[in-house]
């Protein structure tokens, strides 16, 4: 039997601003909504539905993505433009940098609901 991954919850204080930010930030689209979900495919066939959830019910969750070195860029370019915080490392300690780990770059940001999110071009462990 094989075994994929097919999608997420990804819990948000309002779906639509949640999957909107993230489709735009990476430039995907956002391909289905129905009932409280708002869904965004990923290029591997899993999808992110974004589901609006009482704030105090939102758990932070960690997301990380890998993209390639043209997609970091532009992604990198519009988080720039768009004055997002962000930073080299998970625990928030180098602001306004990238990381450059195993090969690739990374950084780290907040989504509108406050999960961390993750944009890397290279696997840990390196390519």
């Amino acid at each position: 039997m094989s075994v994929s991954f097919n999608h997420t919850i990804v819990h948000a204080r309002d779906n639509r601003e949640s999957a909107r930010f993230f489709a735009e930030l990476l430039d995907l689209e956002i391909t289905a909504e129905w009932g409280p979900f708002v869904a965004v495919d990923l290029d591997n066939g899993v999808t992110l539905d974004f589901a609006t959830v009482p704030e105090k019910d939102i758990a932070t969750q960690h997301y990380a993505f890998l993209i390639s070195e043209e997609e970091f860029d532009a992604a990198y370019a519009r988080i720039t433009a768009r004055g997002i915080e962000h930073w080299a490392d998970p625990r928030q300690t180098r602001p306004g940098e990238i990381n450059r780990n195993d090969g690739g770059r990374g950084v780290y940001f907040l989504d509108p609901a406050g999960h961390a999110m993750e944009l890397i071009t290279v696997p840990y462990g390196g390519r």
